[in-house]
C-alpha cells in the first residue's frame, strides 16, 4: 500500500497551568503518539494543538519544539469553551504520511483525558 495522509489524535491534561508542567505533559503525549504508532520525524506533515481557556503559561507547540519538532509545521488554537468539558486539557491532531491503514493507528489519551475517548483500546 502506498503512503497516504493520515491523522492521529491525542489529548492530555495538566493539574496546574505552569509552563514546566504543561511542557512535560505535552512532550509525554507527543512522544507516546510517535512511539505507539512507530512514526518517524520524516513522516510528519504538521501538528495542530488546541488548549482549553484555562491554560495560559505556554504554547503547546513550544513544548513540541523542545524534542526536535521545530521544523515540523506546528500551530496552536483555543478549544471551544463548553460547559462541563474536561478542564486544563491539551488536544493534538498529528498529520502524517504512512502506509498503515487508519484502523491500525493508535490514538493516545493520557492523564485526565483518558475518559474523552472510551471507545478506543488502551
Amino acid at each position: 500500500m502506498a503512503a497516504r495522509l493520515r491523522a492521529l489524535r491525542g489529548a492530555t491534561t495538566v493539574e496546574e497551568d505552569r509552563a514546566e508542567h504543561v511542557t512535560e505533559r505535552v512532550v509525554a503525549l507527543v512522544r507516546e503518539m510517535l512511539s505507539r504508532n512507530g512514526v518517524s520525524h520524516d513522516e510528519l506533515v504538521s501538528i495542530l494543538f488546541t488548549a482549553t481557556d484555562d491554560i495560559h503559561s505556554v504554547f503547546p507547540a513550544t513544548a513540541a519544539r523542545t524534542i526536535g519538532l521545530g521544523d515540523v509545521p506546528l500551530i496552536c488554537a483555543r478549544e471551544l469553551d463548553i460547559l462541563g468539558a474536561t478542564p486544563r486539557c491539551v488536544r493534538v491532531m498529528m498529520h502524517l504520511y504512512t502506509d498503515r491503514a487508519t484502523s491500525s493507528l493508535h490514538h493516545v489519551y493520557l492523564e485526565g483525558a483518558r475518559g474523552l475517548r472510551d471507545d478506543l483500546p488502551e
